[in-house]
Formats: structure tokens, sequence, C-alpha cells
């Protein structure tokens, strides 16, 4: 259970949705402070070894599919489309050969979108989602997206492409929930996953895993992990827990996934960040047991950006 808390105060950040009025999650000027930050770590390690990962020449034809926001009109196959009347339009699909491909896994829940004076546990896996993703353009990889609600019921996507661009639209399509193709359900998550890769791929899996169940997960994707890179990024989520101090003797807490509530005492209430992190340790623990490589972020952007650089970037580079 979550508990949904209110911001003080509004601040004015750049950047804000002039349809909702909603700040992003990630700004562009926090974007290019991580890719600043990311080009120095980056070639700390790679200059003079880095080579480019291309090999061959030209796009492959990979098929056709439904227009998305962010493709190109010159993709569009107007002969197909004009078959469904041109709705919706059907967009052709090249793939230029790459020896790599990231695939984010990430919590889109609608508990992640709760926190404390106005920050998110979304801000988190979306200041997670752009390392990743810049580290991507940096080698020259495919990035894509993948995202999940409560109890993995619904699993959305988009296709991974090359460039920063393709960084930020999945960004805004994990901030909006939109722009975001539904994947086919099969009988177990882990090929529910594998059936949206067409190579082996770089997964990392972003959460703060306060769902039902996790070790059942873990085992999903410890079995994913057989054919694929996968591995767990654990949000500190317990700051979102830390809350004031209440003269109540009871206080209702509302799910905002389930639409339950509960009323606990006081003791309790001051009680839940503690649990919190003991239930992420246990996610953690289990994590290892499952032989999957943990890394847990807090809240600090620089420290989180320059752990997960670090940490992908060894990875990445082992690979080759």
């Amino acid at each position: 259970m979550k508990i949904q808390s209110s911001p003080t105060k509004e601040r004015e950040i750049e950047g804000r949705d002039p349809a909702s009025g909603e700040a992003p999650l990630v700004n562009l000027a926090e974007i290019t402070e991580v890719e600043l930050l990311i080009l120095r770590r980056m070639r700390e390690f790679t200059m003079g070894e880095h080579r480019s990962l291309f090999h061959g020449s030209g796009f492959d034809f990979v098929g056709l599919r439904d227009w998305q926001a962010g493709d190109r009109f010159s993709s569009i196959d107007w002969a197909q489309s004009s078959l469904t009347n041109f709705s919706p339009l059907v967009v052709r699909e090249f793939e230029q050969p790459s020896t790599a491909s990231v695939i984010v896994v990430a919590d889109g829940s609608l508990s992640t979108r709760c926190g404390v004076d106005g920050v998110p546990i979304a801000g988190a896996i979306a200041r997670a989602i752009a390392t990743i993703g810049m580290s991507a353009v940096f080698f020259q990889d495919m990035f894509g997206m993948m995202t999940f609600d409560t109890g993995f019921a619904h699993l959305t996507a988009v296709r991974p492409r090359i460039g920063k661009n393709q960084v930020i639209h999945c960004l805004d399509a994990y901030q909006r929930q939109s722009g975001l193709q539904d994947l086919k359900q099969s009988e177990s998550l882990s090929r529910s996953i594998a059936g949206f890769m067409r190579k082996t791929s770089l997964i990392p899996v972003i959460s703060d895993f306060l769902f039902d169940q996790p070790r059942d997960v873990l085992r999903e994707l410890a079995h994913l992990n057989s054919t694929h890179d996968v591995f767990l990024i654990l949000i500190d989520a317990a700051f979102a827990f830390e809350l004031p101090s209440v003269s109540a003797g009871w206080i209702e807490a509302f799910d905002v996934e389930t639409g339950r509530s509960r009323v606990m005492s006081r003791s309790a209430l001051k009680k839940l960040a503690r649990k919190v992190r003991e239930w992420q340790d246990d996610v953690e623990r289990m994590g290892k047991e499952e032989s999957l490589d943990v890394l847990r972020l807090g809240l600090d952007p620089v420290q989180s950006v320059i752990a997960l650089t670090e940490f992908v970037m060894e990875r990445r580079l082992r690979k080759n």
C-alpha cells in the first residue's frame, strides 16, 4: 500500500506541458546534464579504444506497423495506409544492424507517481531511463522501452531506435503513458518480455519493487536472464513514506492502485519508511539469490547518474 501525499508547494519548472500544466519528470536541461556527465565518464574509459558498433551498410526492412507519435512522415506507407482508410496510418519499419540493443523495462504503475514535497518515485525512474538511454546513444546502440502496471497485467512498449530524440520520445511516453504499443501477453512474464525482443538485449528492469509476490517476478526475470542480459535497478522509495508527524491518533491511508483504504495508528504510520527499507532489502537479497545483479539508487541525482553510468558502462564494455 502506498500513501499519496500532496506537495506543500509547486515549483516552477521549465518545459511544463502546456496542455496539462504538468511538469516533466526529467526536463531537457537535466537530460543535457546527464548527457555531459556520461560523456565525461565514458571517455575516461574508452579514449582510443571505442569503435563503431555498426556492421554492414544500409537498413533492413523488418515489417509494417501502425503509426506512432514520433514517427517520421517519410516512413508512412501510403499504399498500405489507403487499405485502412488512413486510420490508422501504416509505416514501414527499418532497422540498422547493430551489435547491441538496450530495452528498459520501467515501472509505470500509478503508485510511482506518488511521493512527498513534489518529488515522485517516477522521477527517479525517469532519471534512470534518461541515464541508460544516453549511455546507449554514446555506444550507438538501439534503445527502446517497455512499461508495466500493477501486477504486470498490462505491458506497453516503444520499439528500439537510435539517437537522443528516441530517448526523449521514450521519456515523454513514460510520463504521459501515450504513444506506447500494447504488447501481447503470453502465459509467463518472461515470454511476454522476450516476445518483444528481436535480438539478445541488455534489459534493465527499473522499479521500487513494492508489489505483491516479488519473488515470482524475480524468478521470471532470472529465466529471461538465461537468454538476455537482465539486471535490476532498485529505486529506494523509503523517502516517499517518511511523512511528517501528525496529531491525529488514527490515519486513513488510500491505495491509489487498488482503491482500497486502511486505517492505521500514528505509530504504524511512523514505521512505514522502515518497513519499506526492509522490504527492499529483501528484494535485493532475493534478486541476488536468483543470480540477478542489483543496483540500488537513491534520490541524489548526481550520485545516481554516476553510479548507474559506471554500472552500465562496465557491463556494456565487457561485452565488446
